[in-house]
């Protein structure tokens, strides 16, 4: 897969939920090209092409982030931070998907620019709808902003 089509980047450490995510999107057909960072220093390095995405041309940004929270190395609350702060990512859609309800959460994610934040369903068939649903509304009904580098 060609990084520079990505259309995804899926932010997720437990390999679980990585291998269901990916599942619900090939079985809907939304997405092929989804690049998995499995921490938010690897979410940030591909996002500014850095470290091991350092040869990746800065303009091949995905159409969407599908962020987790609870990250090693770097949250998901500061990879959101970062992504907000800096003019290449400030308006790149982020969805967080996460296991937590917690309101702090949830408040700290809206503050800090996510786009929307989504409970990850315990239920397997649940889980399945709700990535076809995020996936059809950011990558085939949302009108983003143009990236333009």
């Amino acid at each position: 897969m060609s990084l520079a089509a990505a259309k995804i980047l899926l932010v997720e450490d437990n390999p679980d939920d990585e291998e269901l995510t990916l599942r619900a999107l090939r079985h809907h057909k939304i997405a092929d090209n989804v690049v998995v960072a499995h921490d938010g220093v690897e979410a940030l390095d591909f996002l500014f092409s850095r470290g091991d995405f350092a040869e990746q041309h800065s303009s091949s940004l995905p159409n969407v982030v599908l962020l987790d929270l609870n990250l090693p190395r770097v949250n998901g609350h500061e990879v959101l931070k970062a992504m907000r702060a800096d003019e290449r990512t400030r308006t790149l859609p982020v969805v967080v998907l996460t296991s937590s309800n917690e309101e702090i959460d949830i408040q700290t994610s809206y503050r800090s620019g996510a786009n929307s934040y989504i409970r990850k369903p315990v239920d397997y068939r649940q889980f399945v709808d709700a990535v076809e649903k995020i996936g059809n509304y950011w990558l085939k009904f949302n009108q983003g902003p143009c990236n333009d580098s």
